[in-house]
């Protein structure tokens, strides 16, 4: 019964032979519980999302069986490749929006594991098992609801690590074939890509703890000298958090004579990306910002762009005082061989 917390995975540098690789979905993270046709769409945090994906819910009913638990990935495609940024705008307190763009943008959803069928709680089942019990259990289903591709083939899925970023994934998951489910463990393994972009520092958010550093504000200059801002930094030991304030404050500047100086402008926000728009996950969250002037550089290590910004926080690697800022443009970015999603799902 709901609420059951997902099984998690660690990071590793390279892909370990367990037996079973599968490729990483960058969605939502979703447990599936349905009995006949209650069904229950359980989040990361265990907070339902049932009333969100109301698609999703009538593609269960219709494809998989009666009663189930499955873990899995919501996920929404546009075009050939996954789109996390349509996903986050799904989570909206409006029922009405929500119907509109479970039309507008149907999420789909892939399953990896299944922890019940029937009345077979299948948790401590080895994974193999499982996968096999998964497998059949939807060999009839149809889109939207897929079951993963896996492999026990190391020189495939490196393939796969290659491959599919083109399509919006963001790595791949090794999972070892004898292992049982354990829930809110780091019990599987995932790999994922890393790389580094030299990025301008346009300002800092304080720490909740007080007057502190807690994120560093980047930046990239577009093609035509715009200043877009594309994701945060804050990987520091709480000491340096406080060294940082000292070190930032020759570079602290009036809003007026920054670039982001409209932040407070929520049509800005629409086409620019700046800092300091509400947080559809925390509407209470303060996201002001202190603004500095465009000068200093940091090296940082990043998975992949979602869109024009950083898909996830990124790492602290070295400031670039060797750098200029201007020349901190998308143009150094690594762009992914472009793959379609339909042919992994297939």
């Amino acid at each position: 019964m709901p609420p059951v917390a997902p099984m998690l995975a660690k990071s590793v540098k390279d892909i370990p032979d367990v037996g079973h690789v599968e490729p990483k979905w960058d969605g939502f993270r979703t447990i599936v519980f349905r009995d006949g046709d209650e069904v229950e769409l359980g989040s990361r945090n265990e907070k339902p999302m049932t009333r969100y994906f109301p698609e999703v819910v009538e593609a269960i009913k219709a494809n998989t069986p009666d009663r189930c638990v499955l873990d899995g990935e919501i996920v929404v495609v546009t075009g050939d490749r996954l789109d996390f940024e349509a996903l986050q705008q799904r989570i909206h307190p409006a029922a009405s929006r929500v119907k509109l763009l479970s039309g507008q943008t149907p999420a789909s959803f892939v399953a990896f594991d299944v922890l019940a069928l029937g009345d077979d709680d299948l948790t401590q089942t080895p994974f193999a098992e499982r996968r096999r019990r998964l497998v059949e259990a939807l060999a009839d289903a149809k889109a939207p609801v897929h079951v993963t591709p896996a492999t026990s083939d190391l020189d495939e899925a490196q393939r796969w690590f290659t491959q599919f970023e083109g399509a919006g994934l963001d790595g791949v998951v090794a999972k070892p074939v004898d292992g049982t489910y354990q829930p809110d463990k780091r019990a599987m393994f995932k790999v994922k890509h890393e790389r580094t972009a030299d990025c301008v520092v346009a300002g800092y958010r304080k720490h909740k703890s007080g007057n502190i550093v807690g994120s560093l504000l980047l930046g990239l200059y577009t093609d035509d000298g715009r200043l877009q801002h594309v994701g945060v930094v804050a990987s520091f030991p709480m000491a340096r958090r406080a060294e940082l304030v000292e070190q930032l404050a020759p570079l602290v500047v009036d809003f007026a004579e920054h670039p982001w100086g409209r932040w407070a402008d929520q049509e800005a926000h629409a086409g620019n990306r700046m800092p300091g728009s509400v947080s559809r996950w925390n509407a209470g969250k303060d996201l002001s910002f202190v603004p500095l002037r465009p000068d200093l550089v940091v090296e940082v290590a990043y998975d992949h762009m979602e869109g024009d910004r950083f898909r996830h926080t990124t790492q602290f690697r070295r400031w670039r005082t060797d750098r200029d800022a201007e020349t901190c443009t998308y143009a150094q970015l690594e762009e992914p061989v472009s793959f379609d999603l339909a042919d992994i799902l297939r």
